[in-house]
């Protein structure tokens, strides 16, 4: 009987592993949604910020959104709420400075897209105002929604998801995605095309066909299917 208490009893305690909130100082920020906190233990733990998915540095607005986090927590103090780890050994919480959820505030300004697929580890509450926020931003046109086509990061973090060779893939109107143009060096791009994301934003014409880019003085990528 003693024993079945006891084994209640270390069940019913809290597992730090598994929630816990710890505060420390930003020391580095490796993107627009990953820190690294130093403990007053002088402990260094990279954080993976909850509820959101900031677009890969290799993309369009990918050094803006770590430019963003960085003025909002480098060499600031934070507070962090976590309740797992990701597969990268990373701790994944919600981050608090002076008051702010900084997801949250990378969200409002466009540097970040709300992680839909893990909204279930948010409040009900986080997930209404990241959603309102995003809401928001992509209206106002802030930040990576100024691209008239953004491809969010767990896309591009997935290129094998992309139609095989030899099938044809969904035309632009019905993938809901427009032709790209370069207006630098006048060539177009299909959603299909290897190049589609790599065009800066600042030179991105859209298209609604490819009759239509061509009629402007656009041709087609060499290396479109």
């Amino acid at each position: 009987m003693r024993s079945l208490f006891l084994l209640l009893f270390v069940f019913a305690l809290p597992c730090p592993a598994l929630a816990q909130s710890f505060s420390g100082r930003v020391v580095a920020v490796s993107d627009g949604d990953t820190l690294t906190v130093l403990t007053a233990a002088k402990e260094q733990i990279k954080v993976r910020i909850n509820g959101i998915d900031a677009p890969e540095k290799a993309q369009p607005f990918g050094q803006a959104s770590k430019q963003n986090l960085s003025r909002l927590v480098f060499g600031r103090a934070v507070t962090i709420e976590s309740n797992k780890r990701d597969r990268y050994g990373r701790t994944v919480g919600k981050v608090l400075t002076d008051g702010r959820d900084a997801g949250l505030e990378q969200v409002k300004a466009g540097f970040a897209w709300r992680f839909k697929e893990y909204e279930r580890e948010q409040s009900p509450e986080d997930r209404r105002a990241y959603a309102e926020a995003e809401t928001e931003a992509r209206k106002a046109r802030r930040g990576l929604w100024q691209d008239p086509a953004p491809v969010p990061p767990w896309e591009f973090r997935h290129p094998e998801r992309a139609p095989p060779q030899g099938k044809t893939a969904p035309p632009p109107s019905a993938a809901g995605l427009p032709i790209i143009g370069n207006k630098n060096s006048k060539v177009y791009h299909r959603p299909d095309c290897p190049d589609y994301n790599r065009v800066a934003p600042q030179n991105r014409v859209p298209f609604r066909t490819e009759n239509e880019a061509e009629a402007a003085g656009y041709r087609r990528a060499r290396n479109c299917p």
